[in-house]
């Protein structure tokens, strides 16, 4: 157990600019190689780095995802709400058919694309495209599935009818005025709607139309359906989060922790908000209120575990003996050497081979009353119609029993018999307090 270690060195592989259009990015991940992935965007969309979220590029987010990438900068003049001009980068003697063939023979000749005959395509901003463009693209044998933000549902359904190819398409359509249009799937054209954004650059963080949670949502489903189309890349997402928490409760090294999750990661333990955003606040975080700070006798019985294309949800009992102060977990309370068995939930997002953010939940009023800090009646600050009189209660004290479980929380978990169910609802819950 050393507090003070060497960082495990991250994955490392620079960006190279093929030409004015074109930039060519090696997989982020552990694993170093992955199949290929084309990304078409404005030219004009600002993509530097931001500090108000942690979420990257799409360039550097896929690459994290275990693909080999190719960006396309696409001419497209900005409107006011700062999506381009439906079919407004067809022009200029630009051809997006060229670049992007340009952009598979770059990734085809690239060591680190270890697959060579299926690709995918994400568009950001179908607005750049020409109708003939989204037909064009559709032709490309080597290209297996397409996801777009934003665009023409009728174009689309076209194109798969109108080619032998018909790779499927995914589309995200942004905006309240797509009312009419039916989420579907069937199997060659699968559509997901997000009423409250405002443009397709949802998904943009440095944009001023991003939205976190509609973006997470349209990257997990981005994700799926390119995996379901390529064949991967596939990672044991189990492995990846056993392996992470071997480092936190087992080997209890900060570096070796930090070396499972991405450049920018990030750490919420909801009830009482500790963890740490960004890697140097989340590394300060572990070395100082996390790994050295959880008791000896610590234990974590798993009940369930549900593994999705890029998270993991855990249901566990996390059980310890309260006889240090435990930070993340309870703040500033001293111990009581009182046992624990809490149950828990977590909930972790895995970008490739390595974590990017814990969200671990509670009931952290019923930690208090295994600990004696929960009275199991508190003073009821309210008039109380149903006095014995009628009277409101005005000038009399009452008090309501507190509906917390404590460590009978944890035994109906684990075995459903244990308790009765519905044990709080009934009987008293206000009583006056005799004086």
């Amino acid at each position: 157990m050393n507090i003070q270690e060497d960082p495990v060195p991250l994955p490392s592989a620079p960006p190279k600019q093929l030409s004015p259009n074109l930039t060519l990015q090696p997989p982020l991940s552990r694993r170093g190689h992955g199949p290929g992935l084309l990304l078409v965007l404005p030219d004009n969309m600002v993509l530097d780095k931001t500090k108000e979220t942690l979420d990257p590029p799409p360039l550097q987010k896929w690459a994290e995802e275990g693909y080999s990438v190719v960006e396309v900068r696409m001419p497209a003049p900005a409107t006011a709400t700062g999506s381009a001009e439906p079919g407004s980068g067809s022009g200029s003697g630009f051809s997006v058919l060229f670049e992007i063939q340009q952009g598979l023979e770059a990734l085809k000749a690239l060591a680190e694309c270890d697959v060579k005959d299926k690709f995918g395509l994400i568009v950001y901003d179908a607005n750049i495209l020409s109708n003939e463009d989204i037909i064009s693209l559709s032709t490309i044998p080597e290209i297996v599935g397409i996801a777009s933000y934003g665009g023409d549902v009728a174009i689309y359904n076209s194109s798969n009818n109108n080619n032998n190819s018909k790779p499927p398409k995914l589309l995200h359509l942004p905006g309240k005025d797509i009312a009419t249009v039916t989420p579907t799937d069937n199997g060659h054209l699968a559509i997901h709607k997000y009423p409250d954004a405002k443009s397709p650059n949802f998904v943009i963080p440095q944009h001023a139309d991003f939205i976190p949670s509609a973006a997470a949502v349209a990257h997990t489903r981005t994700l799926s359906f390119l995996k379901s189309k390529i064949g991967g890349p596939l990672f044991d997402l189990e492995a990846i989060w056993d392996e992470h928490t071997y480092f936190e409760f087992g080997d209890r090294s900060v570096a070796k922790t930090m070396g499972t999750m991405v450049q920018e990661p990030y750490v919420n333990h909801v009830p009482t908000m500790t963890g740490g955003i960004g890697r140097d606040r989340l590394t300060t975080f572990y070395r100082h209120h996390f790994i050295f700070n959880n008791p000896d006798d610590t234990y974590i019985e798993l009940l369930s575990r549900t593994v999705g294309i890029d998270r993991i949800v855990d249901e566990f009992i996390f059980s310890f003996t309260h006889d240090k102060m435990i930070d993340w977990l309870i703040p500033t309370i001293p111990p009581t050497n009182r046992p624990v068995r809490l149950p828990m939930v977590s909930i972790v997002n895995v970008r490739g081979d390595r974590l990017y953010h814990e969200h671990i939940w509670w009931d952290q009023a019923g930690l208090l009353r295994q600990l004696g800090l929960l009275p199991e009646y508190l003073p009821f600050p309210y008039l109380y119609p149903l006095a014995d009189d009628g009277a409101p209660g005005k000038g009399r004290i009452f008090e309501y029993k507190v509906p917390v479980a404590g460590t009978e929380a944890a035994e109906k978990l684990r075995d459903e018999g244990s308790v009765e169910s519905n044990g709080m609802i009934g009987g008293v819950g206000v009583r006056e307090v005799r004086q």
